[in-house]
């Protein structure tokens, strides 16, 4: 088994090298490819990206749901493995994944910490070893069988926000989904742009409107009132 690993980006130069040069590392002979899926970066994010050997996907819109479904539909793995820019992956990320998947897993996440010692951010963190929706999202990253994605039609690309929660309301009922005990590293970058009350406000009403069904529009013109950004990249 394959893995490829498609990461989406907009205006992440300052990491998108590094992160491509530890999956290339670690990944070995299973990661047949990393692909960016850049959303029309203002920065030299595909240049970097492009010299540390990544497949360039072009998108001209900057929602990662057509990003990530962009990549997917280019990938020669049997595994697709979606991962965030900002997040730094475990070690091990091969050999859990396949482990999984011979076990029986059709899909599944990491668990994760920031990259941050405050206490709040380590409290968050903590919850993300539990099976509950609101503790899920695409910072944990999402590993899925190719096929399983195809008959799921990938992500729904009216989803300008919160995709990855849409995504995996349908793909639970379908699939098998294993919560990795192990961690991933996420950047604390957003909780340094705003106070962590700040953020977690903004993420409590976005969840809620998703939960009410809101026009994922609307959710998003709500999201970006209640935050900053260092970039025009919206992020959930």
């Amino acid at each position: 088994m394959m893995i490829s690993v498609i990461i989406p980006t907009v205006n992440e130069v300052a990491i998108i090298q590094s992160r491509i040069s530890f999956i290339r590392e670690h990944g070995g002979s299973a990661v047949v490819e990393v692909i960016v899926c850049d959303g029309d970066s203002d920065d030299e994010t595909v240049m970097h990206a492009e010299k540390a050997g990544a497949k360039i996907i072009r998108c001209a819109d900057r929602n990662r749901a057509l990003q990530m479904n962009a990549g997917a539909s280019k990938a020669k793995g049997d595994i697709l493995y979606f991962v965030h820019a900002d997040t730094l992956l475990n070690i091990n990320f091969v050999s859990d994944i396949l482990d999984a998947v011979t076990k029986g897993f059709d899909s599944g996440c990491y668990r994760y910490v920031f990259d941050s010692e405050k206490l709040m951010l380590r409290i968050n963190a903590w919850f993300t070893q539990f099976d509950l929706m609101f503790c899920r999202g695409g910072d944990q990253t999402l590993f899925v069988k190719k096929e399983v994605f195809k008959a799921l039609n990938g992500f729904d690309e009216s989803f300008v926000i919160m995709e990855d929660y849409e995504f995996l309301k349908r793909l639970r009922k379908q699939a098998s989904f294993l919560i990795i005990p192990k961690y991933v590293t996420v950047s604390a970058r957003k909780y340094v742009d705003n106070s962590w009350l700040r953020v977690q406000l903004s993420n409590l009403v976005a969840f809620s409107m998703f939960r009410f069904k809101m026009s994922p529009k609307k959710i998003k013109i709500a999201y970006k009132k209640m935050l900053n950004y260092r970039h025009d990249g919206i992020r959930n």
